[in-house]
């Protein structure tokens, strides 16, 4: 199974592929997808969709993981966020692709055991879980984790299914 994780964010979306071939992970492809900041808010969305939906076309994903939200102090950031994370959710919906959800704390969970990680130990556990990675980019090492998280939920429920 190939997974796209996504960590939405208006500036700079994190993406990561990775495949889980039986009960491994192996490291794909992972970037971001940026918005210029001279456009306007509509126009920003847009590269956001037309970005995500290029690496749909491009790694051929079987499932998606989008992180939920966590509201900010600022309430105009949090819509901001809200609508990019909406576009981020709609482009892999658009292609017919399952989409898991998970918050910052499941995903820490899932990758570094503790559901109250920071952000260099997300990126550190992810560069240890899979050989290759090399990434430097935060956004990317979250999106990677949660594409991680999202490939954990699905084998458990796999077998409970079983």
């Amino acid at each position: 199974m190939r997974v796209l994780g996504l960590d939405p964010g208006l500036r700079v979306t994190g993406w990561g592929v990775i495949e889980m071939v039986g009960h491994h992970l192996r490291y794909v492809a992972d970037g971001t997808v940026r918005s210029t900041d001279k456009l306007s808010l509509p126009e920003r969305l847009a590269q956001l969709h037309q970005g995500v939906a290029a690496l749909i076309d491009q790694w051929k994903p079987d499932e998606a993981a989008v992180e939920q939200t966590f509201v900010n102090v600022n309430p105009e950031s949090t819509l901001k966020l809200g609508q990019a994370r909406g576009v981020v959710l709609l482009a892999p919906a658009l292609a017919g692709l399952f989409v898991g959800e998970y918050t910052p704390a499941a995903v820490k969970q899932a990758v570094v055991g503790t559901g109250r990680a920071a952000k260099d130990q997300v990126a550190m556990m992810v560069r240890a879980l899979l050989p290759g990675c090399l990434t430097t980019q935060s956004d990317a090492a979250d999106a990677l984790g949660v594409a991680i998280c999202h490939a954990h939920h699905r084998a458990t429920l796999r077998k409970v299914m079983r």
